[in-house]
């Protein structure tokens, strides 16, 4: 007898295999009495799910509705498990989540929007969007992320709006953090930790509209000054909170606007010796050279001499 196929959804649900949650969804306790009801849902509540609209499974204290999952505000210490496949939208907000396991967005290809700000995460596990292609919003600001690892963002390719600010311990942004990501329009980078920029990790952003970096400890030194020159050009095309980026060093410019530096604030990094100067240095150590010889022949005789005329006094006296 044949057997009628199984929903598209349902197939790509089997087929896809999730990571490890931990046991913080199996333990979810239910109080009450033990009622025919209660014991229907708690039944429901102790294989983790819930059902959606989409007829697809909904985590526990999370609510589905027409592909958008919201799982924020909930206290939640790990990220949950068997997502409906076909959700757009990914709320885990004002949570308590510290980590995020590798492959966790493996089944979710329909994703668009994932929001996870205002957590405890400390980094993201390498190829996280390796199948997110089609997300277009991430939010990751008010964690604790320290670092943006090369090709963080690798495959997702369809982000428009990537925000990363207000992580306090965030210090380095490697060059090729945000590569290949052409349609980026906005970038939020500020209150975090950086005092360098590299200028790489931005001009390979052609579709950048806005750029958010104050709030950051900038050091306005020459390594800064490819950045800079680089965001005066754009700065017609491309939107940026100049008046609260400041430099907080070196002590010459302590407290100054970052985009109030010009060319001549860096006319020190440019200067160049002509043969002239490199023959009046030569000519100065030469000098100094033979004064010092000079001098300690000087000081050679003069304790010779001494050391005569003590020994001659001595001699006397006998």
């Amino acid at each position: 007898m044949d057997t009628a196929p199984a929903p598209m959804g349902s197939l790509q649900h089997r087929s896809c295999q999730q990571p490890e949650m931990g046991d913080t969804w199996s333990q979810l306790p239910w109080p009450g009495p033990a009622r025919p009801a209660v014991l229907l849902v708690s039944l429901i509540l102790a294989a983790g799910v819930m059902p959606s609209d989409a007829g697809t499974s909904c985590p526990v204290l999370c609510t589905c509705h027409n592909q958008v999952v919201d799982c924020s505000s909930q206290r939640l210490f790990s990220v949950p498990p068997d997502l409906p496949v076909d959700a757009r939208n990914l709320s885990l907000a004002h949570n308590r989540i510290a980590a995020v396991p590798p492959g966790y967005l493996a089944c979710y290809m329909e994703l668009r929007v994932l929001d996870l700000r205002n957590n405890s995460l400390v980094g993201l596990p390498a190829g996280l969007f390796l199948h997110a292609k089609r997300l277009a919003h991430l939010d990751l600001s008010y964690n604790n992320l320290s670092h943006v690892p090369a090709d963080m963002f690798q495959a997702a390719h369809g982000l428009v709006h990537i925000d990363l600010s207000h992580n306090p311990g965030l210090r380095r942004v490697h060059p090729r953090a945000f590569q290949g990501l052409a349609q980026l329009r906005d970038l939020d980078l500020s209150y975090g930790g950086l005092a360098f920029l590299s200028l790489e990790a931005l001009e390979g952003l052609p579709g950048l509209v806005t750029l958010q970096i104050g709030g950051n400890p900038w050091v306005c030194g020459c390594t800064m000054e490819p950045l800079l020159k680089w965001l005066r050009n754009r700065i017609q095309r491309c939107t940026a909170d100049s008046q609260l980026a400041e430099c907080r060093g070196p002590p010459e410019v302590e407290g100054a606007p970052l985009f109030s530096l010009t060319e001549e604030s860096f006319k020190a990094c440019h200067l160049t010796l002509t043969l002239d100067d490199y023959l009046f240095i030569a000519f100065v150590g030469f000098v100094v050279s033979v004064a010092s010889v000079a001098t300690n022949f000087l000081l050679g005789i003069t304790a010779n001499c001494c050391h005569r005329w003590s020994k001659a006094s001595e001699e006397e006296e006998i």
